[in-house]
C-alpha cells in the first residue's frame, strides 16, 4: 500500500482554502489541477509503497513520539520551484500555501525522520507547505505573478493536535485517502 504521514487542518481552514482556490481559479491565467478540499494536508513524510508488516512496524514506532500541540497560521502563497518577478518561468509546477509557526512542524518532521531512520533515509529537503494545485501551464506569466504577489491571505490561526498515517489509493479521478492511524499530540 502507498502511505504517507501528514497533518490535516481543521474544517474552518479547509473551507477558507477551498474559497481561496475558487478565487484563484477565476483570477489566474493558468491551467492548474486543484487539490480537492478533503485532500489538503501537510505531508510530514512520504513513505511510498509498503507491505502490511512494514506499516505495522512504522505505526508502532510512531507511538513513542511525545510532542506538544502547536499552533500554525496561514502566511503566504508560493511556487515550487521558487520564482521571482524577473525569472518566473514555465518551470513553476506547484502552487502552495506556507505557514507561520512552521518551526514546530519542522521539529515534528525531524523527530519522525529520526524515529524511522533505519527504515527510511532522512528527507533531503523538507519544506513546510500545503499544495493547493499543480500547474500545467501559465498563459500570461506577468499577470500570473502579479496576482499571486498581490493576493491577500487571511492569516487564520489553527491548532495542530494530531498527525496521521494515511493510505493513498491512486485512482483515475484522483487519490482516495484512508486513515491508518492517528497520533494525538500532548
Amino acid at each position: 500500500m502507498r502511505c504517507f504521514i501528514a497533518i490535516f487542518p481543521p474544517k474552518e481552514i479547509l473551507d477558507y482554502l477551498y474559497d481561496l482556490e475558487n478565487e484563484l481559479k477565476k483570477e489566474l491565467p493558468a491551467k492548474i489541477n486543484w487539490i480537492a478540499k478533503s485532500k489538503l494536508h501537510i505531508t510530514l513524510k512520504f513513505l511510498g509503497q509498503l507491505d502490511e508488516k512494514k506499516i505495522n512496524i512504522i505505526k508502532e514506532r510512531l507511538k513513542i513520539i511525545n510532542f506538544k500541540k502547536f499552533c500554525l497560521s496561514l502566511e503566504k502563497i508560493g511556487l515550487f520551484p521558487e520564482s521571482n518577478q524577473s525569472s518566473i518561468s514555465d518551470k513553476a509546477r506547484v502552487l502552495w500555501i506556507g505557514f507561520d509557526g512552521e518551526n514546530a512542524v519542522l521539529e515534528l518532521q525531524k523527530i519522525i525522520d529520526q524515529t524511522l531512520l533505519d527504515i527510511f533515509s532522512n528527507e533531503q529537503e523538507f519544506r513546510t507547505h500545503m499544495t493547493l494545485g499543480r500547474i500545467k501551464n501559465i498563459n500570461d506569466k506577468k499577470k500570473f505573478f502579479d496576482i499571486l504577489n498581490n493576493k491577500d491571505i487571511n492569516k487564520l490561526k489553527f491548532d495542530i493536535n494530531e498527525f496521521k498515517v494515511m493510505k493513498s489509493i491512486l485512482r483515475k479521478d484522483g487519490p482516495m485517502y484512508n486513515v491508518l492511524e492517528i497520533y494525538n499530540l500532548r
